[in-house]
């Protein structure tokens, strides 16, 4: 079984950076399909990113595209989420997830699921 586990968020200033990390238990990490989602108070959790089994694919909800990067290290079992250019609608929880098959936006399609990691964008 897979478990994953975030790292990176904090409170930063509007404009700032953060690197999001993503660290998972098992050496079958590569053949999962892991995506970055966040949930903001009083809102659903949405879609931010996602990142094919050899990162040949990437794909991004179109508020973060330009700004944010999604990456994998396979050999070290572990994804990242570069963010750039922050502003308060980033500020969430963001959780890592990780699923077989193909890529997907929708988090119902993800079994496996971090327990999220809290970003705050102060304006």
């Amino acid at each position: 079984q897979v478990q994953l586990v975030e790292s990176g968020g904090g409170l930063v200033q509007a404009g700032d950076s953060l690197r999001l990390s993503c660290a998972a238990s098992s050496f079958t990490f590569n053949t999962y399909i892991v995506g970055w989602f966040r949930q903001a108070p009083g809102k659903e959790r949405e879609f931010v990113a996602t990142i094919s089994r050899n990162s040949a694919n990437t794909y991004y909800t179109d508020s973060v595209k330009g700004r944010f990067t999604i990456s994998r290290d396979n050999a070290k079992n572990s994804v990242y989420l570069q963010m750039n250019a922050l502003n308060s609608q980033d500020t969430a929880v963001y959780y890592c997830a990780a699923k077989p098959g193909l890529l997907s936006i929708n988090p119902h399609t993800y079994s496996l699921w971090g327990q999220g990691t809290q970003v705050t964008v102060s304006s």
